[in-house]
């Protein structure tokens, strides 16, 4: 099940966002921004042929000395490793991210193969027991293949016997109760006017295309034909006959159009009062006089106290009048597509095929799919994917690097107090406040404090897509069973064996998994420029989130509230705007001058990106000063504010395939990564001096056009 209330504010995009609103965990979806560098070409083949142990240091031989570091600093530092490593051609993106994620799912890899080969003598109810027998059944082709679209009839029969508007609603009722949500989504979350304690969220969502925009936009049209004949040809794998598949699919798509101009936009979604609606369950109802709520959570097993998170209002008002009004064979026709649709990638090789066509070479333009064991990874990884980050960090987690962590975190803080302290546009009463909110956050490191319990599972290794629904019924009860509960500040959003990290601002905790520990952007025996540039800066990013355009708006507590002046709030925002011109200005896409980053939809991660880098940049300066030698030092030529620099732009090396760009574009709310390397630093007096910069030069922002936020 998707959460799409407030959403931890991660370092990088985790998966390529292509997969359907309605599908539990899609084994199909490409990895993220994510990796390690190595200057030997990769073959475009797989990408685990690509994957090197990433160096502990800096490469030098990597650098582009051709290239003026002054003028094109992303040329200058990764041009000459992304010519060497072309893209796999089973991704869609290739870059340091996708390298050190590579290397965790060969990790992976090692542990779901042990665990396969032990189950049947692994002790009963162990999650090696269970995470061996989940993975088994994934990669039990001639079963998966004798029983093709079987395990799905119970659910299209239901759908078949479909008469009226109230049974649709009892199908979503008991949909909802298996794990298993159609049209919009459920899920617990912090209340944001008491975010101590869970409330329910319940978000728009239903929709097959990435945005809203993709149903009318002109620029999308092809995309919308090719979703068209997706369906169809989905329908007809599942029995459809072909003329009425055919009828099927245009009606899916007026019905998908229909909802997606009720729902908001990314750039709206930002906004905490598009996240949060709260009503009593009698307002709700009035909202939806054809779904009763009080029904439907009784149906989930689930008690409402004062009321819950009827997020998108207008979304809801049109999905009851389409429960009213739309015909239910209409209905009939969406419902069925998104069970298939969903259920593909555990179903047949002709579905898993017809899937991967539509969203991974149409809309991400990749032109192989991932190794069967690769998918049947990420099933594992959405379904029990701290059980199988307990294994992980058993297998590769130091102590040592923990600490080391530990002491980096401390640092990185300490120059964000200090810089929040500093600011000449903010005024005491803010700054209070803030050093208020910047008391209070619990910096979690590695993996959790506590694993989470996995004895109500049960799986076995011969019925993958049966694996798959309990699964997935077990983690949506284990999620909406939170509600009405205290929140668990201790609890992770990201599992260990995860190549990134993330804020949350209602709960006001930086995370940092155990996979984001390990060179390029930490090396426990590495020089303070590297580390610094590296972890420190991913460290200063997520606490920076705290303060940017989104997590501003929230107290220490978790609560949103306003706790800025009127005045501080406009000179910050006055700020912000002109990061906001800054990236609608870059356009990424040298065959697509025309498209343009959105800066609107980017401003929280740029905000966290130069926040960052300047807090890191001055814990880097106070680490040198305790040790005198290494700052008046080189290492292969460089200072250490150079190798600052130098890691910070390495850690966004990487190639991106068009289609997949364009998608990002619209979906993405990080700007480009070849662009986050220099967007930051261009900003920065210190890269200029660092590098003997002309002030002329590209990378250098000087008067009205440099950003200085915190």
């Amino acid at each position: 099940m998707t959460k799409p209330y407030l959403k931890p504010l991660a370092l990088a995009l985790s998966i390529a966002l292509a997969g359907t609103a309605c599908s539990k965990h899609d084994d199909t979806a490409a990895p993220a921004q994510p990796a390690a560098p190595a200057s030997a070409p990769a073959p475009a083949s797989t990408a685990a042929a690509a994957a090197k142990p990433a160096g502990p240091t800096f490469n030098v031989a990597d650098l582009d000395t051709g290239i003026n570091a002054c003028d094109d600093f992303n040329g200058f530092v990764n041009a000459k490793w992304v010519a060497a490593n072309p893209i796999p051609d089973d991704r869609t993106r290739w870059g340091a991210f996708d390298q050190l994620a590579e290397n965790s799912l060969n990790t992976q890899h090692e542990i779901v193969d042990a665990a396969d080969k032990g189950a049947d003598s692994a002790k009963a109810g162990s999650i090696e027991q269970k995470i061996g027998l989940l993975y088994r059944s994934g990669m039990n082709d001639a079963a998966i293949e004798k029983a093709g679209i079987d395990p799905l009839k119970p659910e299209l029969a239901k759908i078949d016997a479909l008469k009226t508007p109230s049974d649709i609603v009892g199908f979503l009722d008991t949909s909802f109760n298996d794990g298993n949500g159609y049209v919009f989504s459920f899920s617990a979350g912090a209340d944001f006017q008491n975010a101590k304690m869970q409330i329910g969220y319940a978000n728009q969502d239903g929709l097959g295309l990435p945005t809203k925009d993709y149903y009318t936009d002109p620029k999308q049209a092809d995309n919308r034909k090719a979703y068209v004949a997706y369906i169809t040809k989905t329908l007809e794998l599942a029995g459809v006959p072909d003329a009425d598949a055919a009828k099927q699919a245009d009606l899916v798509m007026k019905f998908e159009t229909q909802l997606a101009a009720a729902s908001l936009a990314p750039v709206e979604l930002r906004a905490p009062e598009n996240q949060y609606h709260f009503v009593t369950v009698a307002e709700a109802d009035k909202i939806t006089p054809h779904f009763d709520w009080a029904k439907f959570f009784s149906t989930q097993g689930v008690t409402i106290d004062k009321g819950f998170s009827l997020s998108q209002p207008k979304f809801f008002k049109e999905f009851d009048k389409m429960l009213a009004s739309t015909p239910v064979s209409t209905w009939q026709a969406y419902l069925r597509f998104h069970a298939i649709d969903s259920a593909s990638p555990y179903l047949s090789k002709n579905f898993q095929d017809n899937k991967f066509d539509f969203y991974g070479k149409t809309l991400a333009g990749q032109p192989q799919q991932k190794p069967r064991w690769k998918r049947v990874l990420g099933t594992v990884n959405g379904s029990m994917g701290e059980a199988l980050g307990q294994l992980y960090v058993a297998k590769v987690f130091k102590p040592e690097a923990k600490e080391r962590a530990n002491e980096l975190v401390t640092n990185v803080r300490n120059a964000l107090k200090a810089r929040i302290e500093k600011l000449d546009w903010m005024s005491d009463e803010t700054k209070q406040k803030a050093i208020a909110k910047w008391n209070t956050f619990l910096p979690k490191i590695g993996y959790p404090d506590k694993w989470r319990d996995w004895s109500g599972l049960d799986v076995n290794g011969d019925n993958y897509f049966g694996n798959v629904e309990a699964a997935s019924k077990f983690n949506y009860h284990y999620d909406i069973a939170k509600i009405g509960k205290p929140t668990d500040r201790l609890e992770w959003g990201m599992t260990p064996q995860t190549v990134n990290a993330y804020y949350n601002p209602t709960d006001n905790t930086i995370n940092f998994p155990a996979a984001i520990l390990q060179p390029p952007f930490f090396d426990a025996n590495g020089d303070d420029g590297i580390n610094y540039g590296g972890i420190g800066a991913v460290i200063g990013h997520e606490a920076s989130h705290g303060f940017d355009d989104e997590g501003s708006q929230f107290d220490g507590e978790g609560n949103n509230k306003k706790w800025w002046t009127k005045e501080d709030r406009k000179k910050f925002d006055e700020r912000t705007d002109k990061l906001v011109q800054q990236f609608n200005d870059y356009t990424p896409l040298k065959d697509h001058p025309d498209l343009h980053v959105n800066g609107k939809l980017t401003l929280g991660e740029n905000i966290a990106d130069l926040g960052g880098i300047n807090v890191a940049y001055d814990a880097l300066q106070e680490a040198l000063k305790k040790n005198p030698q290494e700052a008046q030092s080189k290492i292969d030529g460089y200072t250490q504010d150079q190798r600052f620099f130098l890691n910070w732009a390495r850690v966004w090396r990487g190639s991106v395939r068009d289609k997949q760009a364009m998608l990002y574009l619209n979906v993405d709310p990080h700007a480009p990564a070849s662009l986050r390397a220099i967007g930051a630093p261009s900003n920065m007096e210190a890269f200029a001096t660092a590098f003997q910069c002309k002030p002329d030069s590209k990378m250098v922002r000087s008067g009205d056009k440099q950003v200085k936020i915190w």
